[in-house]
């Protein structure tokens, strides 16, 4: 065997290797309940992040605002016009795909291993490149999530905000 040849028959092992991981599903992620979404994990990762300040510092609070707030996102992409609910499906799908996580943030790592500098990192790198999709990646996260945060009625005393009262 040449050396060419063993370094191509290499490169397609390795490359058939990292596509069957890439594609292989866990049993337990395909027998998720309906109650847990399915890019729960990803987003929880992501909110601590885009969210910094807004939550609360006292730890059981700020898990039960990361899990409000996950409630509201997952409302929320019910109620998004279809075309910005699927860009925004297939952002998430990429994002936990390794070739897709690659190809966006440079590196293989899943977001849930990364430490929230790294994800700081990485988000402002998007925010700041000159390719519009990763802008409109960065921006779509953030007003999603943002957005998600505020709709919840108890975050509202913290932009001073009441619920108009009804005149009878």
């Amino acid at each position: 065997m040449q050396r060419r040849q063993f370094l191509l028959w290499t490169l397609g092992g390795t490359t058939a290797l990292a596509l069957g991981v890439s594609l292989y599903v866990d049993e337990e992620i395909a027998n998720l309940s309906e109650h847990e979404k399915p890019h729960d994990l990803l987003l929880g990762a992501l909110i601590p992040v885009l969210l910094e300040g807004a939550l609360p510092e006292i730890s059981k609070h700020r898990v039960d605002a990361i899990n409000r707030t996950l409630d509201a996102v997952n409302q929320t992409l019910k109620w998004l016009p279809k075309a910005q609910r699927q860009e925004l499906e297939q952002l998430l799908d990429m994002l936990e795909n390794r070739f897709g996580l690659l190809l966006l943030s440079g590196s293989m790592t899943p977001l849930m291993l990364r430490s929230p500098n790294e994800l700081v990192e990485m988000l402002e790198s998007w925010r700041s490149s000159w390719m519009a999709l990763l802008q409109q990646a960065y921006l779509g996260l953030r007003e999603l999530l943002m957005a998600s945060y505020y709709a919840c009625p108890e975050h509202w005393d913290r932009l001073n905000y009441n619920k108009p009262k009804l005149a009878l």
